[in-house]
């Protein structure tokens, strides 16, 4: 009998607080329910905050007043799920651990909120998250099973380039796979988180624990990415989701915003060095400078994106807020660019009303191959108007043996759900049988690998 469930991943993006975001969430989730979805991924740092563009007023050997307010209110904004700054594991997950006298539960509540919508909608929730312990944050990852609620949780063990200097480094302890069983179904699913996945050997130590759903939050909307996620699913013989926040300036939380504007009129640039005259040459040659994207920057702008290929047996859900008509416009209800215009043609054909404001983008029958349509980015310059995307998403969802189900979903800001109906689990299985690279096809006599703390078999 075939093994079968619909997947999905929510191209969702952070707001201002962390009650309006968990607000957004059970909304979401209520949508994907409703759509016969089993399990849902949100992306990193969805509650809590990916602080993109920030720098915390740091530069080597200083950190300003201003830095530390702002890491303030981004501390503040995280989630407190009532774990240790060690990280308790098992007693976390069983709930062994104190709780204070005359509180009903540790923590802030978020973790009780995200086991009751996953109650209430039946979907199995996979979350990215900032997580405050002690006084230090983590970016993480919390799995969520409408039955039994947090059955697992992990955390990022290598931050990327500045990231460090917000987040700790989490146990490699936490990479461990969890196990649940959705319609008769046996998932074996872990995560790593953005960046983790060009660690060859933590990807090995999910791939030896032997996933069948392997979980990719990120946020990183690089054009590498697509590739990276399809070697992974080709390696590992595992359906591969991946979730990343595709959002403008303007939108970004406002403990951001707030603080961006500040430093604009402060005597400091964006990137916490002194200010330079305006008639200087080096200001000149910095103003020149200012309006090139690089492509080695964390969620630059991809030039030459991958279109989002629907067949017939998936669907993309987007949000209503496309402009569909007959002129092309942008979200502010003004008249698009041609690059724009070409961009919201793709995203709009073939769309279906369904409830809540959503569309379901159906199979294009038409006779023009939108695959040869290039986003030409390079015609589009920085604005200061705030409506340029500081990350364009990216979300996807592979077979595994490697084949692009859904996505990659670009430009798609509020609420985008990739959704992949009916995957046969037992493909997984079909896969091995010419590559399982930590069974027969790893020369286990040969090479060995050891993750302190972590336990390399697969769970019972």
């Amino acid at each position: 009998m075939p093994k079968r469930l619909t997947v999905a991943v929510s191209q969702s993006h952070t707001l201002s607080t962390t009650s309006a975001t968990l607000s957004a969430l059970t909304s979401t989730t209520e949508a994907a329910a409703r759509q016969g979805v089993h399990l849902l991924l949100f992306p990193e740092a969805y509650l809590g905050g990916y602080p993109r563009t920030c720098n915390f007023g740091a530069t080597v050997g200083s950190r300003s007043d201003e830095g530390r307010e702002q890491f303030l209110h981004y501390f503040q904004n995280a989630i407190d799920l009532g774990d240790t700054p060690r990280g308790a594991g098992d007693d976390w997950v069983d709930r062994k651990l104190e709780i204070a006298k005359g509180q009903q539960y540790r923590g802030d509540g978020t973790r009780e909120e995200l086991e009751k919508v996953a109650k209430e909608t039946g979907v199995f929730l996979v979350v990215g998250l900032v997580e405050r312990a002690g006084g230090s944050l983590y970016c993480g990852v919390v799995y969520v099973c409408p039955r039994d609620g947090c059955v697992g949780k992990r955390r990022k063990v290598m931050p990327t380039g500045s990231e460090r200097l917000v987040w700790a480094q989490g146990s490699p302890s936490t990479l461990r796979a969890v196990t649940t069983t959705i319609r008769d179904v046996k998932l074996t699913l872990a995560a790593a988180i953005c960046w983790e996945n060009y660690m060859p050997l933590l990807r090995y130590s999910l791939y030896s624990q032997n996933v069948n759903l392997y979980l990719a939050p990120t946020a990183d909307a690089r054009d590498t990415w697509l590739p990276l996620m399809r070697t992974i699913a080709c390696e590992s013989r595992a359906y591969v989701l991946s979730a990343n926040q595709c959002v403008r300036r303007k939108n970004l939380p406002s403990w951001i915003r707030d603080f961006a504007s500040n430093e604009a009129g402060s005597s400091f640039a964006g990137n916490g060095t002194p200010k330079l005259e305006h008639d200087s040459p080096a200001a000149k040659a910095a103003e020149t400078r200012e309006f090139k994207i690089s492509s080695s920057d964390k969620g630059a702008i991809p030039k030459t994106p991958e279109p989002i290929p629907v067949d017939k047996a998936h669907g993309v859900v987007s949000p209503s807020p496309l402009n569909i008509g007959s002129t092309p416009s942008d979200f502010d209800g003004q008249t698009a660019s041609p690059v724009k215009q070409r961009s919201n043609r793709r995203r709009s054909s073939n769309l279906m009303p369904i409830p809540d404001h959503h569309f379901l983008a159906l199979p294009n029958d038409s006779a023009v191959d939108e695959s040869e349509e290039k986003h030409d980015t390079s015609l589009e310059v920085p604005t200061d108007d705030g409506d340029e995307l500081v990350c364009r998403g990216g979300s996807c969802i592979i077979g595994p043996t490697g084949n692009v189900l859904q996505g990659p979903l670009w430009d798609v800001e509020d609420g985008g759900l990739l959704i992949a109906r009916d995957i046969d689990f037992e493909d997984c299985e079909r896969g091995r049988l010419d590559l399982d690279v930590a069974g027969s096809y790893s020369r286990n006599d040969a090479f060995e690998l050891r993750v302190a703390g972590l336990d390399l078999d697969p769970p019972p």
